[in-house]
């Protein structure tokens, strides 16, 4: 079977920045494997694009640059906060604010983000909001260990029902 929309796909692989001879930063292996249902969004078009029509037990080796992965880095996304934001019931956790900490926060429309604390002064936090690896090319090297149909209760899942959603089927509580 080929992956393909709404398949499973299970993979074991290495990921390396900038070249196969890169820096290691992430790998699965059979015991702990990227698992996922082919085609609903859930992870980068470009890695998709080039696994599509794989099959079990096909290897894969290839390269997505920057803006096929993360982007580039936007300097935008780098901005100083008032130091005072991350206070809570009037004292500020300082640990929280480590250069090099990622610290989870929300916009003004209360989307989620992620930002690393880059610099801290006496009244503004330097944060950046670009995803961990913009700017960065990936290589990825690895091996298809699954591919079949994806069970409906996975297909629900996979597009964000669920639980989370409100749909209270399959042993959810509301």
């Amino acid at each position: 079977m080929e992956i393909a929309r709404n398949k499973f796909v299970s993979l074991s692989y290495q990921l390396r920045l900038n070249g196969a001879e890169g820096d290691l930063i992430e790998e699965t292996g059979e015991s702990n494997p990227l698992q996922f249902v082919f085609g609903t969004g859930k992870m980068i078009e470009m890695f998709e694009n080039k696994l599509e029509g794989l099959k079990e037990g096909d290897n894969f080796d290839f390269e997505l640059k920057s803006h096929e992965a993360y982007g580039e880095v936007n300097t935008d996304a780098i901005v100083d906060l008032p130091k005072n934001i991350f206070e809570v019931n009037g004292q500020i956790d300082e640990s929280l604010l480590k250069t090099g900490n990622m610290v989870p926060m929300q916009d003004a429309n209360g989307n989620r983000l992620n930002g690393i604390v880059l610099e801290v002064t006496d009244d503004a936090v330097k944060m950046d909001f670009n995803h961990p690896l913009a700017g960065d090319d990936l290589h990825f090297s690895g091996q298809v260990l699954e591919v079949r149909d994806a069970t409906e209760q996975e297909l629900v899942e996979a597009v964000g029902g669920g639980c989370s959603s409100g749909n209270c089927g399959d042993g959810c509580s509301c």
